[in-house]
Parts: C-alpha cells; sequence; structure tokens
C-alpha cells in the first residue's frame, strides 16, 4: 500500500470511521514491513546524513583505545548488537545506562549508546520484562539501537578518564600505578626452553620430535664448549608446547639436565594502566586541593577523612588517583592524598592510619565529566562520521541534601 494512495483514498471518503480505520493500516503497515525488511528507523530528531555501519563504527571504537587494556574480570565491547545491517547516525555518551537514558537515545535517535559502565555485567539468565537491566535489552533490541561500553579500558589509556581525574590537582608528573602489559607475549609465545648438546644421533632424533610439536620453533645455533663443536638449541613455546618439548626432552637424560625453561613477560604499556600517581609541580595545601576537586569535577559537596596528624593546611605533593571505586587500586601507595569515588569504611580507617588524607566524590561523580572531553576526542577520531551527544539525563543517584 502506497502512503500517497492512502491518503487521497482518505480524502474521498466521508464516514470518519473509514478514515481512522485506513490511518491506522497505513501506519501499522509501514511499521510491519520496515520490521520485516530490517530497515533503520528514521531518526525522530534532526536530520543527519552522515552514518556509519556498526561493525566498522565498532571497529573504530576498539581502534580508539584497546580493550585489551580492560581489566580480566570487566565486560567490556559492543554488548547490544541489533540484526544486522545496522547503521548508525548518532552516538549517545552515558556514563551509566539508565531506563531514562534510554528513552532519552530514543528521542534523539541514537543507532547507537556508548556507556562507560556496562549495562549487562553479570550474565543474564533471561530477558523478562520484571527486571530494568533486561528491559534495556529488550527495548534496546527492539528499537534497534546498539550498545556498546569500553568502562575500565577508557581507565587505563593514556588521556582517558584517571589523567582526567589527575589534572584536577593542577599540573603535575603522572604514571599508572598498576601499568598495563601486553595483550599477548612477543610472537605468541609464553616461554623459552634452551639446552645444549654435542652433535649426535641422539641430538637429531630430539630435534626430529620438536619440529613436529604444535606450538613450539625451533632454533639451533653453533657453540663451543671444552674445545669442542656443540649446538645450543633454543624453543620458543606455547604452555602447551612448552609441556610437551619437556616431556619429549625428559626422555633422554643427558639433553634433560641440561634444559632451562624460561617463562616470558609480556611488555609492559608504560603510560596506560590502572590508576595515577600524581607528583604536582607545585605544592598546594589539602584545603586547596579540596577546592580544585569541587571546581573540576562541577560539586559543591564532597567527603574528605584527614590524615593522621594532618590538617587542611598540610601540603600535598603526592596524590594517588582512581575513579570510581578505587581502593584496590590505591591500596599500600605512599601519597599524601587519595583520590577516587568511594572507599569503605574500613579502607578509608587504613588510609588515614597510614597518614594519608582520603578525598571522596562519590563514584560517577569522579568518571562522568570526562564525557565532555571523550565527545571531542571521538568527533576527531570517527571524522565527523556521525554525530556525538552527551546524554543529559545521566547523573550520579546519589545527592547531598
Amino acid at each position: 500500500v502506497h502512503h500517497q494512495d492512502v491518503e487521497v483514498a482518505v480524502g474521498r471518503l466521508q464516514d470518519t470511521p473509514w478514515r481512522i480505520f485506513l490511518m491506522l493500516f497505513s501506519v501499522t503497515s509501514q511499521i510491519f514491513i520496515r520490521r520485516l525488511l530490517l530497515v533503520p528507523q528514521s531518526p525522530r530528531g534532526p536530520f543527519n546524513r552522515s552514518i556509519m555501519d556498526l561493525s566498522a563504527l565498532v571497529s573504530s571504537l576498539n581502534n580508539f583505545a584497546s580493550l585489551s587494556l580492560a581489566e580480566n574480570w570487566d565486560n567490556v565491547g559492543l554488548l547490544v548488537e541489533p540484526s544486522p545491517p545496522h547503521v548508525v547516525r548518532t552516538i549517545l555518551l552515558t556514563n551509566d545506562l539508565t531506563e531514562e537514558v534510554l528513552e532519552e537515545a530514543l528521542d534523539c535517535a541514537a543507532g547507537l549508546i556508548l556507556s562507560y559502565h556496562p549495562p549487562i555485567f553479570r550474565p543474564l539468565k533471561h530477558l523478562t520484562w520484571g527486571s530494568w537491566k533486561e528491559r534495556l535489552v529488550i527495548r534496546a533490541l527492539e528499537n534497534r539501537v546498539a550498545i556498546y561500553s569500553p568502562h575500565t579500558a577508557y581507565d587505563a589509556v593514556p588521556k582517558g578518564v584517571n589523567d582526567w581525574l589527575a589534572r584536577a590537582l593542577g599540573p603535575s608528573s603522572t604514571s599508572p600505578l598498576h601499568p598495563s602489559t601486553a595483550p599477548c607475549y612477543p610472537g605468541g609465545s609464553s616461554y623459552r626452553v634452551e639446552f645444549s648438546s654435542k652433535q649426535n644421533l641422539g641430538l637429531q632424533a630430539a630435534l626430529s620430535g620438536l619440529q613436529t610439536i604444535p606450538g613450539v620453533s625451533v632454533t639451533t645455533l653453533p657453540a663451543r664448549r671444552g674445545g669442542e663443536d656443540w649446538v645450543r638449541v633454543s624453543l620458543s613455546c606455547t604452555h602447551d608446547g612448552m609441556l610437551q618439548a619437556v616431556g619429549l626432552l625428559a626422555k633422554d637424560s643427558i639433553l634433560y639436565e641440561s634444559t632451562e625453561v624460561l617463562p616470558l613477560q609480556k611488555p609492559s604499556f608504560p603510560q596506560a594502566g590502572m590508576g595515577r600517581l600524581c607528583f604536582l609541580s607545585q605544592s598546594i595545601s589539602l584545603a586547596t586541593a579540596v577546592e580544585k576537586v569541587k571546581q573540576h569535577l562541577g560539586l559543591s559537596h564532597l567527603r574528605l577523612a584527614l590524615g593522621k596528624e594532618k590538617t587542611l593546611e598540610s601540603p600535598v605533593q603526592t596524590a594517588a588517583v582512581c575513579a570510581g571505586s578505587g581502593a584496590s587500586v590505591l591500596h599500600g601507595v605512599k601519597a599524601d592524598l587519595y583520590l577516587t569515588g568511594e572507599m569503605s569504611h574500613h579502607e578509608v580507617l587504613d588510609a588515614v592510619a597510614g597518614g594519608t588524607s582520603v578525598i571522596l566524590c562519590e563514584h560517577s561523580n569522579t568518571e562522568r565529566g570526562f564525557l565532555k572531553e571523550l565527545r571531542s576526542s571521538l568527533m576527531v577520531h570517527l571524522e565527523d562520521k556521525v554525530q556525538v551527544e552527551i546524554s543529559q539525563k545521566d547523573r550520579d543517584p546519589l545527592q547531598v541534601i
């Protein structure tokens, strides 16, 4: 049924019930056909000609901040994917995805919601209307809205959430409290197995067997020992390959006695990692630090615990910073000040007893302000191919009254 044909027919009919029936038929037919053909819905807000295919957009987001930087307990990346094809005109940024934020996303025709915190964290055993988080998934899929979450990948990446939070205290030199490591070992091998032997039939048999083991790369080098020609053998191995290689070498007692197994370490990323240790360019008082944090985060109130024998005039030269819930990251770090979103009562007592003052700003207040910088960075990274908006409904659930 063509929409224009229906309008003409309705215009010719004078009977009101028939007119209402045809109008409803026209609307429901369009919705049915659109869903049947998986055609993306037209935006409710201003029309934007720039679009990106979801797969290309997700690939670009992954390149912006590698998901390998995220903590292994985290749930990051594309969490909800409408059936393809799916194109995105608008991205809505939010710190937390609530039902109010989802409704806002539908109003602005966002094809993807980038939620800093993952709305799906623990496994879902079912999707029903009784749970608000399950409703988020149901409504997102019904309305063809993708959901992507970077979470701790954005905490770890240089110029990410923690670097933004550290700037609250003024100019400083910073380094990660817990540096990130590369996602894989160089060359894909996690072990080096080495041994030396005279050139003999036993060595040749061992080399022939080693070369057949999956995950084992064999390198031989000439060597001299006691004026005699020897062979130095180096094996680059995966974990399973190492176990099989050592098992094969154990069959020859002479080779096995000279075998060394060396576990390799993943290289670290010096500027990436969890938390930040800040050495301020110029010492400031604790009272000044409080005011600087308030101004940076746009807060009128925060919580402060004075370290043992410290006052508001005590100097702050070093600060350990962690956005969100920082106790596990900050634990044991020597600094004049801890700056984070939340810590438990006993964790604060431990810090204070060690002479460290603590500023708590509530969990998401230490993260949400980063979205403004993220918006600017993403628009450059995505070359303005999509519109990037920040949620106006997103806010910390706690307030001081």
